[in-house]
């Protein structure tokens, strides 16, 4: 049974039971509708408490029916039973309440939560609005301000802050007991969340609220309409807000949008270590080093502290090592500032967060990662020295963004023991890990890989070696294609507003200011050697860069940065790419904002398709969820393969084919894009482990 049903003295507890988050199924639905049937004729009940097993209440509705068609009981019908039950139901909140288990809560008359207990309704975050009088009784029981705060955001809030604005009554260590000597007389004294009066109006929150979600979540569907919803409860009777909401929510269920993030949620629950990876025991890592306290390095040994992992930073003088002291203190003190930790915890943190510059000073770690200047010459010279320095059987990982590890794992005596880590960067706070398997890694290290990841709580991707692995192989041809339409008749802010018209935060080039053009300019000088003389070569950036336009470090780049957080459009750069193109001879026409986004896409595309063909990438939720979490890539969208899917590859390849007549070595569409095209397949069932 999906609901378990035993007395507590005088009430009956009812526990829901689907593990391992309780998550509301058919079954459950079915199950309370016939315990209040039930106990309604049960005169030896004299209330109802209602808990999940575990330490869990209830986590919202179960992902496996997401994409199944709407089955009856619906859970609206369910909470409208439970609230106007002949016996008063109490919710026991044991755990996480989410979802439809906070609006099963709201149904009952009384609701004790456990002091541990979070509390929210995250529908936004999966392209939905809460379907079962969510938008409809929060603002009844807490108000327009907070409830229109956490139904537009998702984010949950804790059991004390729940107390504080209304929405449970009580927090008790031991919900189920507490509720069991409630007196009976006070319950039947108390009315429903659903007859109670509407709340007041507050415009200031709902402008407040529509003005952070269009910042925060420009273009997505849900946010905005759960905010209308909210605001509808000062008019609007409960029995009209609720029959909007429905007709809101079933709408929205069949959305491309919800759909796309259905499937991020799934392809982030997928990102696991491959089956024959899961079954070895990594290697346990207590002690680690990070070679290089730039800033990249220092976030990394930042995050492994967070974790408990004692971490010792290197760095090549003394100089350098006071320059990563000062970086490892300040992501310490804007945790502190940011009420993260308190003074204490920040005093222990600066002094376990230790500097040396001599390899022979190193503990025997389990595990080093460099995260030194992208140089295959300064990179072998550290892995030979951490092979002296430390225990032979230490992890030795790379956090290279291109190079070869391969080579890299050649310097060593036992390559096995190699692997790449490629963070992304601020490292503490970006979800993603790379983890590049060299062909000599071992079974054990991609063990103890995929271990760290969990414990960073990164979302693990797998990648092969090739230059620039799955990330920076497609960012590569992401700008390439963004240089010719600027070269061909576009420029830098028409690029990026249609490529954010499209979802993404930032355009190519503003991010390209952002992160430095030095760093992608010295990437094209180390490939230059390698590069087919026939494939096109557009050197606007390069001329940016010796002109000394490094983007915000110097306070110009593709736009000028006159002071504060603006930019500005630089006339001089237009200017540059005009010339550029009449020394190319190339005869300039205009690009529609479609046209920009088509190619920008089709090109990630198709360099994905020949990723996942060469099985760098082993699946194409793993280029998704790269995309997605290190570049940008709007979740609403689900990531590239997945937008390709859903417009079909049909379509995909005929754009290609179109390109390719302009630029047949840029353009060539990729083997397995054009097989799975032609046979009307997809990229999502290609290569799945």
């Amino acid at each position: 049974m999906a609901v378990k049903i035993t007395k507590i003295g005088s009430a009956a507890l009812v526990i829901m039971h689907n593990p391992p988050v309780n998550a509301i199924n058919k079954a459950i639905r079915l199950n309370l509708l016939e315990a209040v049937r039930e106990l309604d004729k049960d005169n030896s009940v004299s209330y109802v408490i209602i808990a999940g097993e575990g330490n869990i209440f209830a986590a919202g509705a179960d992902a496996r029916e997401f994409d199944l068609p709407l089955a009856e009981p619906h859970l609206p019908d369910v909470l409208f039973a439970i609230e106007n039950a002949q016996k008063p139901w109490v919710a026991a909140i044991n755990g996480a309440a989410l979802g439809g288990g906070l609006e099963i809560a709201m149904a009952c008359l009384y609701r004790i939560a456990c002091p541990k207990a979070t509390l929210g309704l995250p529908e936004v975050t999966l392209g939905l609005i809460p379907g079962a009088g969510g938008t409809q009784r929060l603002p009844r029981l807490i108000g327009i301000a907070d409830a229109v705060e956490m139904v537009s955001t998702g984010k949950p809030i804790s059991a004390e802050m729940a107390l504080k604005n209304g929405l449970i009554n009580v927090v008790n260590s031991d919900p189920i007991a507490f509720a069991s000597k409630l007196d009976i007389d006070e319950l039947l004294a108390i009315d429903t969340v659903s007859r109670n009066e509407n709340p007041t109006s507050d415009q200031a929150a709902i402008e407040a609220a529509k003005a952070s979600v269009a910042k925060r979540a420009r273009l997505q569907l849900a946010p905005p309409i759960a905010i209308s919803l909210v605001e509808k409860t000062s008019a609007l009777s409960f029995e009209e807000g609720m029959k909007e909401e429905r007709n809101a929510f079933l709408k929205l269920r069949e959305s491309s949008q919800a759909k796309a993030l259905r499937y991020a949620f799934f392809s982030e629950r997928g990102a696991k270590a491959p089956k024959e990876i899961s079954k070895i025991d990594p290697i346990q890592v207590d002690t680690a080093i990070v070679v290089g306290g730039g800033n990249m390095g220092a976030s990394i040994a930042y995050a492994m502290d967070g974790i408990g992992i004692e971490t010792t930073v290197i760095e090549t003088d003394q100089d350098a090592a006071e320059r990563a002291k000062s970086n490892l203190d300040r992501l310490v003190d804007g945790a502190l500032k940011r009420g993260k930790i308190i003074q204490e915890e920040a005093d222990a943190q600066k002094k376990r967060l230790s500097v040396v510059v001599d390899y022979s000073e190193l503990p025997k770690a389990q595990l080093a990662i460099e995260a030194a200047f992208e140089d295959i010459k300064v990179k072998k010279t550290i892995f030979r020295a951490l092979e002296k320095a430390l225990p032979e059987n230490a992890i030795l990982a790379s956090n290279t963004s291109y190079l070869d590890l391969n080579e890299i794992a050649q310097s060593v005596s036992n390559p096995e023991r190699v692997i790449g880590l490629h963070f992304f960067s601020p490292a503490h706070i970006m979800k993603l890990l790379e983890i590049v398997q060299a062909d000599a890694t071992s079974d054990l290290t991609l063990s103890t890989g995929y271990s760290l990841a969990k414990r960073l709580r990164k979302i693990p991707a797998l990648s092969g070696v090739c230059d620039g692995f799955i990330g920076n192989r497609l960012l590569s041809r992401y700008r390439e294609i963004a240089d010719i339409i600027m070269m061909d008749g576009s420029n830098p802010w028409e690029v990026d507003e249609a490529m954010v018209n499209f979802g993404y935060a930032m355009g190519p080039y503003e991010v390209q200011d952002l992160s430095g053009l030095d760093i992608a300019y010295a990437n094209r000088k180390r490939n230059e050697a390698t590069r087919d003389p026939k494939r096109r070569y557009i050197p606007i950036a390069d001329r940016m860069v010796n002109e000394g336009r490094l983007g915000r470090k110097t306070n110009v780049g593709w736009y000028r940065y006159p002071g504060g957080n603006g930019k500005v459009q630089d006339p001089l750069v237009e200017d540059l790419i005009i010339e550029e193109s009449y020394f190319a001879k190339v005869e300039r026409r205009e690009f529609s904002e479609q046209e920009i986004q088509i190619r920008l896409l089709s090109a990630m595309i198709n360099e994905a398709g020949a990723i996942l063909e060469e099985g760098i990438a082993q699946s194409a939720s793993d280029i998704d969820l790269v995309l997605v979490h290190g570049y940008g890539f709007p979740r609403w969208r689900g990531g590239p393969m997945f937008f390709a899917d859903e417009i079909g590859l049909g379509k995909i390849l005929d754009h290609i084919r179109e390109f390719e007549k302009e630029d047949p070595i840029i353009w060539k569409p990729n083997a397995l894009l054009v097989k799975l095209a032609e046979s009307g397949k997809t990229f999502a069932n290609f290569g799945k482990r």
